[in-house]
């Protein structure tokens, strides 16, 4: 698998990034984990994502953590994103989830992360969600500081808007490599309101998150879903693949913003598909059917 920078001179990520916001999840031992990580490695999946936020007790970052003290040598070999910004009840002195991108909420959350991952840098830090009170200097400040101290290496952005993504690109030198928005063919919004045009514009590859729409794809029995469904087996046929997954995973890598995709599971089958989805491509009338039939109508 090829290595592709986010951005011109910037890092250089695997095609595809492994997601392990639901590791917590997998119920398998830490062995089994480090298994799991060497076989996607083995893939060519270098990069992988991670959120301070992401799991129970433990984090999803500690148990990462716990992975690579089994095998510290896959430490270089791995590309570490994670985020920061977003804060959850889980003490007394705050009563409802919210957003904090201030420098004493950054900085705390890199050092979690860095504790709990057992490594001494961050490849990438992303502000996971836009916080309306974000003051643009003060995290830039924040975000140079952290980079000379050597903690994090670039920075970049997740689910924020164009003029959220400009303002804070206007106060720092260095470039946001990313922004990691979700991308599928069932929330049609980033494909619709500009901000992939945005990102191309700019020469920013987008990370798309939740490409399968949280599993949806699959299973929802809704109109939209079932049209959607459909279409995507058809053109599965087409092309002679036997998973729709993989026709969405190749929507998504039609756009030419170029997302980097992220997968969710943690079977190594599922994932190995995802790989082999890289071969595909879709024609513009393939790519357009499937818009139309989530939309429910033709093109304007």
């Amino acid at each position: 698998m090829q290595k592709v920078h986010v951005v011109p001179d910037g890092p250089a990520f695997s095609e595809l990034v492994q997601g392990y916001w639901r590791m917590g999840e997998w119920d398998r031992s830490l062995q089994s984990h480090l298994r799991f990580l060497e076989q996607h490695l083995e893939l060519g999946i270098t990069t992988v994502d991670h959120a301070h936020v992401y799991g129970g007790d433990p984090s999803c970052e500690a148990l990462f953590g716990d992975v690579l003290k089994l095998q510290p040598s896959l430490r270089s070999k791995l590309e570490i994103v994670s985020k920061c910004g977003i804060e959850l009840v889980d003490h007394q002195d705050v009563r409802v989830n919210h957003y904090d991108a201030s420098p004493n909420a950054i900085r705390a959350s890199v050092e979690t992360s860095l504790r709990r991952l057992g490594t001494d840098y961050l490849d990438v830090l992303l502000l996971h969600r836009p916080d309306l009170l974000l003051d643009a200097d003060a995290v830039a400040d924040t975000f140079n500081e952290l980079h000379q101290e050597g903690k994090v290496q670039h920075f970049g952005v997740s689910n924020f808007t164009n003029t959220q993504f400009a303002l804070l690109q206007s106060r720092l030198e260095k470039p946001l490599v990313t922004n990691q928005v979700e991308i599928n063919p069932v929330n049609l919004n980033t494909v619709n309101d500009g901000t992939l045009e945005f990102l191309q514009q700019h020469r920013v590859r987008p990370m798309a998150w939740s490409c399968l729409a949280g599993g949806h794809i699959f299973g929802d029995q809704s109109t939209q879903m079932t049209r959607l469904r459909h279409t995507l087996e058809d053109i599965a046929n087409e092309l002679s693949v036997d998973a729709i997954d993989q026709v969405v995973y190749a929507w998504v890598r039609r756009l030419p913003s170029k997302p980097v995709v992220i997968i969710g599971s943690g079977d190594i089958t599922r994932v190995q598909r995802a790989v082999d989805a890289l071969n595909l491509s879709l024609s513009q009338e393939q790519w357009y059917r499937i818009w139309v039939a989530s939309m429910g109508h033709g093109v304007p």
